[in-house]
């Protein structure tokens, strides 16, 4: 590793379920980008590969494109499809 910093990630609803936690770090690699990091999760958190579906990515709580860059200090947040519609609680 070469000191390029590290990365706040955030899940969501079963993004979060699946990881047993809502906040990780992740170490940034030269180039890496929003879809580069969640497959790097996606190593850790082998269950998470089934939700990639649509999953939605925000930096710094701004909508991204996976291509999107990451750089030390961002905030990713992994934002998986939500369904709606239920009344159960």
């Amino acid at each position: 590793m070469t000191g390029l910093g590290k990365v706040r990630v955030r899940f969501f609803a079963r993004l979060a379920d699946v990881a047993g936690t809502r906040v990780a770090e992740l170490d940034l690699g030269e180039g890496l980008t929003a879809g580069d990091a969640y497959r790097l999760l996606c190593g850790k958190y082998p269950a998470m590969e089934g939700l990639k579906g649509s999953l939605m990515y925000a930096v710094n709580a701004e909508y991204v494109s996976a291509e999107q860059p990451l750089q030390d200090g961002d905030e990713l947040a992994l934002i998986p499809p939500v369904s709606g519609g239920s009344n159960a609680v």
